[in-house]
């Protein structure tokens, strides 16, 4: 035969063709279905590349040894060159040939089919099957490998006993995707050190921590050592328990520190806070700081703990606050200030200016003299709120109202089981007067857009302030009428006349109910 006649017949003998057109299938039905798989075929498109490389070198060998169309291995025309390149050849055809088949059996029938392997189990067929295919085809070539097989117990165990840390890492991360006891995505806390398990590895664990760091444990390490995996229980929903601390005076009582807290948690949402198991608060210890609280939430993104953890604070911090309760610090500590009688009145002067400066801007209070606005003065409480705090809730009762001194809130309403904003206020500005004034659940909910500087009136320091000048009366009505009905036209399309007479009507009806509520 001629050369070219040599390396065709070659090319065919080993089947070169064949593999090749499986090659492209392969490639065409993973583009088509994994994309994001394609690099895996890199590796194949190597051992075939090598393969076809050593073809048409097999072919050269066997033209100049002479040759036939058959080839027999150690027989009297066969070349030592020509042995070895062809086993080589034959090697990688029949690794391509594997390679292609874990591609399709691994990356494409197994996802299809809802069972996908772990990358190790794959490695490790992958590798066996290679091996079974090299003693396959050099069997195949009549190449003698008893001596390998005779030696190969002592290599195992030399192997072994010099790489038993690396072959103990490696059956860790195979028992570690076999169990599904961790799996990429999970978060998992290592000693303390926490982090997302992006990849397992034959001989390592990668780990993401918040701090932009990769860490890479051993295999082995987690097969001995505990692991609590953050966030999984059984048909719960990845949730992660978080424990916010604080203290508080014993002059407090527990009770009302808890249900101030939890109010205020529970009053809006909080990003990133499960509703449903809700936040709650327990009395933990008695320390030298006084009472010592933890609050408990559950996580919904365990990527972001801090930031989730100092919005709680924030909520804490406000709602203790507005009720004047102080978080107490341990009692070693001294603090020095002036507490001559002096220094409180002026403190309490400058503190009385304020209030009034706040009540001359407001509408509600423009008409009141200057003795009745000290009377009312006197009976604000300072209550801040945080941002996303709910100041009132639509159909809860409460007989005071809110003088906001700075921040902007929101005005909300039920509209065919919908909340809808209506407009937005910013202080100075007073809301919440109908609950104060008339004892009606309110009707709207009220949301701080930003944190809210505020203080609350209460109904007792209003009743005064009336007794003095029934007349008032008149003038809140007015005020309160007109805004009622500017809600009641978002909810019903009111026109223009249709609003002027139900202003009438309602101006009525409120002057009424405030002179029944307050008893004038």
């Amino acid at each position: 035969m001629s050369l070219l006649d040599t390396l065709w017949f070659e090319a065919f003998d080993d089947g070169t063709p064949w593999i090749g057109i499986a090659l492209m299938l392969t490639l065409a039905v993973t583009r088509a279905t994994v994309p994001k798989h394609l690099r895996r075929t890199r590796g194949t498109l190597v051992l075939y590349g090598c393969h076809v490389v050593l073809v048409p070198i097999a072919g050269w060998f066997r033209f100049k040894a002479g040759i036939g169309a058959v080839a027999v291995v150690g027989g009297p025309n066969a070349s030592a060159a020509y042995e070895s390149v062809r086993l080589a050849a034959l090697v990688l055809a029949a690794m391509t040939s594997i390679s292609m088949a874990g591609q399709i059996v691994f990356d494409v029938v197994l996802p299809r089919i809802r069972l996908p392997a772990p990358r190790i189990l794959r490695d490790l067929l992958t590798a066996a099957a290679s091996i079974v295919a090299v003693f396959a085809v050099a069997t195949r070539l009549g190449f003698n490998l008893s001596g390998i097989i005779a030696t190969s117990a002592v290599v195992t165990a030399v192997i072994g006993f010099s790489l038993q840390d690396t072959l103990g890492n490696i059956m860790g991360g195979l028992a570690l995707q076999m169990d599904n006891s961790i799996g990429v995505g999970d978060w998992i806390k290592v000693g303390d050190i926490s982090g997302k398990v992006t990849e397992i590895r034959w001989r390592y664990t990668a780990v993401e921590t918040r701090n932009w760091e990769t860490v890479i444990f051993p295999n082995s390490q987690l097969m001995k050592g505990q692991v609590v995996v953050l966030g999984r229980r059984v048909g719960q929903p990845l949730y992660w328990r978080r424990w916010i601390y604080f203290s508080v005076d014993l002059s407090h009582a527990p009770a009302d520190v808890a249900s101030a807290v939890v109010d205020a948690l529970k009053a809006a949402p909080i990003e990133r806070v499960a509703a449903d198991p809700g936040p709650n608060c327990i009395l933990l210890d008695f320390n030298d700081a006084g009472c010592k609280y933890a609050v408990r939430y559950w996580l919904t993104d365990i990527a972001v703990d801090d930031p989730t953890d100092s919005a709680v604070r924030v909520r804490i911090y406000f709602a203790l606050k507005r009720l004047g309760i102080q978080m107490s610090v341990p009692s070693q500590h001294v603090f020095m200030h002036d507490a001559t009688h002096a220094h409180s009145e002026d403190e309490a002067a400058r503190e009385h200016g304020r209030r009034l400066k706040v009540l001359e801007k407001l509408d509600l209070f423009s008409d009141l003299q200057a003795e009745e606005r000290d009377i009312i003065a006197k009976g604000l409480k300072y209550a801040p709120f945080a941002a996303g705090e709910a100041l009132t809730r639509q159909g809860n009762v409460a007989h005071w109202l809110y003088i906001i001194v700075a921040g902007e809130v929101s005005i909300r309403v039920n509209v065919d089981a919908a909340e809808r904003e209506v407009s937005k206020l910013r202080g100075p500005v007073v809301v919440g007067e109908m609950g104060l004034l008339t004892g009606d659940p309110r009707t709207a909910t009220i949301v701080g857009l930003t944190d809210i500087e505020c203080y609350r009136l209460d109904k007792a320091a209003f009743h005064t302030v009336l007794q003095i000048k029934p007349a008032l009366a008149q003038t809140f009505a007015e005020m309160l009428a007109r805004r009622r009905v500017e809600l009641e036209a978002v909810k019903e399309g009111l026109s223009t006349e249709a609003k002027a007479a139900r202003m009438k009507e309602k101006q009525n009806e409120v002057l009424g109910r405030i002179r029944d509520f307050f008893g004038l």
